[in-house]
Order: C-alpha cells, then structure tokens, then sequence
C-alpha cells in the first residue's frame, strides 16, 4: 500500500512514522512532519498564567515519551522519508500539489493540522485520521486527559476515521481502548496507548480493502478547545491520582459504550 503520513515532529509523531514504515505490508512514499511551535510544551512555557504543575506536567510528558520511545527510534530503521514543515503548512497549494503528483494510494494523519484543502475530495475514501480520544464523546484537543480528569478512564482511548472537514467527527472506522494497570500516571498509559495505536494503524492500512462500514454511534459529546486544558483543569487531573483514580477504575468501572470494531480486521 503506497502512503504518505501526515503528522507532527515530536517524539511520539517520530515513532509512529518509522514504526508504520517499517512494516513491510507499507510503502511510505513521504512523511510530511510539522513543527513542534504551537506544541503543548511550547504554549505552557510561553503562558505568563500557566501554574507550576503544569509546566511540571508537560515536562513530565516530554521526559516520558523519550523514555518510552527512545530505544525504538535509536535502534530502529528508518523508512518514512520524513519532509519537515511548518506548522500548518499542510494546507498550502505547494505542498499539497506535491502530494497529489506523488499519486499515494492512500492518504495517513495522525496529529497533523486540521486539513482544509483539496485533499479532502481528491483522497475522499482514501484519507485516514486517528483521534486519540472516543469520538463523538470526547472530541477535540486533549481528549485522553479529560477522561481521566472527568473520572471515566474507560473513555480512553483511540478512532480511526475517514478524515471530513469537521474536528473529528469522520465516519469511524474502528475503535481501540487504552489498557491501563495500576500505578500508572496519565504519560504512561497515553504512550502505551500510542504504541498500541500504531500498530493497529498498521494492520488498518495493510488490510484497507478489507475495512467494512460499520455502524455509528449515536451520541453528542462533547468538544474541548485548547484553551479549556488550563491551571485548574491541570489540578484536577492530579487530584484524581492522588484519589486513586486508576484503582477505582481497576476494581469498580464505571459503565461504559461499546466501541465500533471494523470486521475487516478479524482474522
């Protein structure tokens, strides 16, 4: 399967694109990696108002997925063909001429800016996105931390969509939720989460003709911004660690929907 990967450039965007072009089922013809200026780490340094968990918090983050993926990518092959852009510039007529005369059989985002361009009709049906987070209940920016901040880690996890023009609201492929254990913190299950993501990524891409149409939940959600992640919401989130969050889940979950499984994938 001929692909080109649209994704960031920080260390989890780097593992995900050497680990998909590293399976031999995949052929990347280019990985198009934005800038890390609009990163978390980098808005939280440059808020005035940001408290000192937070920045604690994203250092943390930053320091935990370099111990987590650090040995994949120092040992691992390299087979993305990585382009570095700007942030953003996904969308500019340059780079998406260029990936149209690529002729990619298939079209994979995974972190990249919000596509406003023709490669929405140009690859409609061909053009897949992964949201980290259970669409439609947890839409938009940071949606594996707000479960946890709301009580309901069992709405962690990941959806694979046919990408649209809204914030992840695509026709869904297939779900996948986070497997968590006790003594975990919100950077260790968000990187288990995005290793495990990865992979089923891989079998999605490899199996594409395959994938059938499932049928969509029906719920409304909710859509969290940016800005909504702040001081407050940063505390509560460590609140709820420190009230055993992950054991209260462990031995007395609360309900939960079922997730979409693409029946192309059994087997």
């Amino acid at each position: 399967m001929k692909t080109i990967i649209l994704t960031g450039d920080e260390t989890r965007h780097q593992f995900f694109r050497q680990r998909i072009a590293a399976d031999p089922r995949i052929t990347v013809l280019a990985t198009y990696c934005e800038g890390v200026e609009k990163s978390l780490e980098k808005r939280t340094q440059a808020n005035a108002a940001a408290s000192a968990l937070e920045l604690l918090h994203v250092q943390a983050r930053t320091q935990a997925e370099k111990d987590f993926f650090r040995d994949a990518l120092r040992f691992g092959q390299n087979h993305s063909n990585p382009r570095r852009i700007a942030k953003g510039a996904i969308n500019d007529a340059e780079i998406v001429q260029d990936i149209i005369a690529q002729e990619p059989e298939l079209l994979v985002c995974y972190g990249a800016s919000l596509v406003r361009s023709e490669l929405l009709n140009r690859f409609e049906g061909r053009f897949l996105n992964v949201h980290l987070g259970l669409s439609p209940y947890y839409r938009g920016s940071g949606t594996n931390i707000w479960p946890l901040i709301n009580g309901e880690p069992g709405m962690v996890g990941a959806t694979f969509m046919h990408i649209n023009e809204g914030i992840d609201t695509g026709e869904i492929i297939h779900q996948i939720r986070a497997d968590i254990f006790l003594g975990d913190s919100p950077h260790s299950i968000g990187n288990r989460l995005i290793a495990k993501m990865t992979d089923t990524y891989a079998d999605l891409i490899a199996k594409f003709s395959d994938l059938t149409r499932e049928v969509q939940p029906e719920a409304e959600g909710t859509l969290y911004y940016q800005k909504d992640f702040d001081a407050a919401a940063c505390q509560r989130l460590y609140d709820q660690f420190s009230d055993n969050l992950i054991l209260r889940h462990l031995t007395d979950p609360r309900p939960i929907p079922d997730l979409v499984e693409n029946a192309g994938l059994r087997g």
